[in-house]
């Protein structure tokens, strides 16, 4: 396969809504410019672009996945992305690849939930738009009115660069408006008003240069060739957003798209330099496609059981042969690499090198991860490409058998280079092993994986709420140890000040202890004490935070007193204070993002205040509501179903941790009485 040329490469991310019909899409350009042999689809599982298993039962893409193919010279490289929100994560992560979006909006059901939170995220990074308009063959769809609901909700700068006759069954003739190809197509009536919206595209576009708008005011139409280099233009500065549409499953306005993106799309030299920084000087610079060097960042990494580890990445600039090596600067470590691979899916085809703004995979690196940037060693680059995101829930997870067990936490380690969404942890307060994500089909999804994939078993359970305790008034106590049994005893006596600390302050010590009351020695013991007690807690066995304690007076034994005895007359004081001190439990509180049509506001509201919630504000994005509000953890552990359910799947919600509060006294009383049930449990299990 020959090197393309930068100017001849396009890099498109396909982006919607869920089920919209991004891979059927996909597969309708590959099987046009014969990159395969049969159009696949969704239903018959057989597409190049969902080749996971778990993708192919569900009907759904989780991953991002990269095809190719070649029209008119010139290479595209689509992304096929998941539009469920749930691998939002996956999308943001391959963005920075792609040099255009092409958003899909379904006819039927218009410009969904998901439809707007892409749509947020591309204008976000100011990256090229266009739009499709796919299953226009549906019941009760037509072009024109996608078209101006699409500039109600998205906005005015959206424009048909193609005219799609006909009705939902009758949608039959698509035409462009910018060459006038298949105009003979479209009936007498069609071309008026085809030649209406022609002149509504050339009008704005004529704007990106005032010699053009001279020329359209002056009643000359333009050029075909000045028409798309004009568009090609408002295009990169997102003045316009061209639309077109079809029936991609027909294979109807799959030409005229293919054209457009050949025509219309920014190729990698069109778009402005990549902000980088050089790691060593930290000085900031701009690294364009013609730099020279190689420089490149990996933005998918694919675990392929045949290959092992894939790296995925887009070249910026210079270029890469196989079976060479680069430095990887986020990791400071120089990589050896063999085969270069263009991906077609799960499909990887051997390539000798790959040059400037092309994408292309290589396997079994040692420690190239998502994210990281690669370089020349003599030049090196730091891209700022990877993005973080707080997962939104957790379950608990038990492994099934002994073997499982052991297994477990090599498999997840797997699974979350693969997928940067993943957090693994073990809960410090509780011991349980906690699998975070971003929403409830994530979770399930890597479930699947880990049986599928590396034969683990696990049972899944709701998180416990890390809670913490604290104290509301100052108390002084004291804490006397002794033990008098044949021989040698043991006696530790102290007094201390409980006093409450403000919010995430922690702990403090303090010895005010005067003429050796407690001898020097056994301070630090006092307070060793009084530490384990604050992890164990008095209230309900949960951490202690933000308190303060002195120790100001006490009294010792020559013979018997020691360490230990000190340990436990500290810590004997502070859980018999802490009682005294006015306890009360604290919760973690979410910050919470829910993006909901307007419709159903009122009820989400009246949920929201049954869970304690407080609704902190409301913004209308298009059609739908985004509303802010501050929920405890507690409240929120199924939300993700509940939600679901609302919303009939239209809503969606992300969730980061805001701060620790006070629990109110009647949902307190029974945390309280519950801990007490399992510490008994528990007590009565170890005797």
């Amino acid at each position: 396969m020959v090197k393309f040329e930068p100017q001849n490469i396009r890099n498109v991310a396909i982006v919607s809504h869920s089920g919209a019909g991004k891979t059927t899409l996909a597969e309708a350009i590959l099987y046009r410019q014969k990159a395969v042999t049969r159009q696949g689809t969704v239903t018959e599982g057989n597409t190049v672009s969902d080749y996971d298993p778990i993708e192919i039962a569900r009907k759904i893409s989780i991953n991002v996945s990269l095809v190719h193919a070649v029209a008119a010279g010139t290479k595209i490289n689509i992304i096929d992305t998941p539009g469920y929100a749930d691998f939002i994560l996956e999308l943001r992560n391959a963005l920075p690849a792609a040099d255009a979006a092409l958003v899909l909006v379904s006819a039927p059901e218009g410009v969904q939930v998901g439809t707007q939170r892409v749509w947020d995220l591309v204008a976000d990074v100011n990256m090229p738009s266009a739009i499709f308009v796919s299953k226009l063959d549906k019941e009760n769809t037509e072009f024109s009115q996608s078209v101006a609901a699409i500039q109600e909700t998205l906005g005015g700068n959206c424009l048909p660069a193609v005219f799609v006759s006909g009705t939902a069954a009758n949608c039959k003739a698509v035409a462009s408006l910018v060459t006038k190809n298949g105009w003979e197509k479209l009936s007498a009536a069609e071309q008026k008003q085809a030649e209406k919206m022609r002149e509504t595209l050339m009008e704005r576009v004529a704007e990106v240069d005032d010699a053009l708008v001279e020329k359209y005011l002056n009643g000359e139409p333009l050029a075909a060739d000045e028409f798309k280099k004009a568009l090609r233009c408002a295009m990169q500065r997102r003045t316009v957003i061209p639309i077109f549409g079809g029936n991609p499953t027909a294979q109807l306005g799959i030409d005229e798209l293919i054209d457009g993106i050949v025509d219309d799309f920014p190729a990698p030299g069109d778009r402005p330099a990549q902000p980088a920084a050089d790691p060593d000087s930290k000085a900031e610079k701009k690294m364009s496609w013609n730099a020279g060097t190689f420089a490149a960042f990996v933005f998918k990494t694919i675990s392929d059981p045949y290959v092992g580890q894939l790296s995925l990445f887009r070249i910026i600039s210079g270029q890469l042969a196989s079976n060479t090596e680069f430095y990887n600067v986020s990791q400071a470590a120089a990589e050896r690499i063999g085969q270069i691979y263009v991906l077609q899916g799960k499909e990887q085809l051997p390539v000798d090198a790959v040059g400037a703004g092309d994408i292309a995979a290589v396997a079994k690196l040692k420690n190239t991860h998502t994210g990281d940037s690669l370089s020349d060693s003599k030049a090196k680059v730091l891209f700022n490409t990877k993005v973080e995101m707080e997962p939104a829930i957790s379950f608990s997870l038990k492994p099934k058998t002994r073997q499982d067990e052991e297994k477990i936490s090599q498999s997840l380690a797997k699974l979350t280079t693969e997928d940067q969404g993943i957090r693994v942890s073990r809960d410090a307060q509780t011991k349980e092993l906690i699998l975070s994500g971003m929403g409830d089909m994530h979770l399930e999804i890597t479930i699947e994986r880990l049986k599928l994939r590396y034969h683990v078993e696990v049972e899944v359970g709701t998180p416990k709420v890390p809670y913490k305790e604290t104290i509301r008034k100052p108390v002084k106590i004291q804490g006397k140890y002794k033990k008098q049994s044949g021989g040698r005893g043991q006696y530790g006596d102290v007094w201390l000040e409980l006093h409450p600390l403000e919010r995430g302050k922690q702990f403090e010590f303090v010895d005010k202890v005067v003429g050796g009351a407690v001898p020097r020695q056994y301070i630090p013991s006092v307070e060793k004490g009084v530490r384990r007690a604050m992890e164990e807690g008095a209230l309900a066995g949960y951490p202690l935070v933000d308190v303060k304690v002195t120790i100001y007076d006490g009294s010792y034994h020559e013979v018997d007193s020691s360490d230990m005895a000190f340990q436990i007359a500290g810590s004997m004081a502070l859980k018999k204070g802490v009682l005294e001190a006015n306890p009360v439990l604290l919760e973690p509180v979410m910050h919470v993002e829910i993006v909901v049509p307007g419709d159903v506001m009122g009820a989400i509201n009246g949920d929201l205040s049954s869970r304690r919630g407080r609704v902190q504000g409301m913004e209308a994005v298009g059609k739908y509501e985004k509303i802010s509000a501050q929920v405890p953890l507690a409240e929120m552990l199924r939300y993700a179903t509940d939600l679901r359910s609302m919303t009939q799947g239209q809503g969606s919600y992300t969730m980061s941790f805001s701060h620790y509060e006070e629990v109110p006294a009647r949902v307190a009383e029974k945390i309280v009485a519950q801990a007490k049930i399992e510490h008994e449990h528990e007590e009565h299990h170890h005797h």
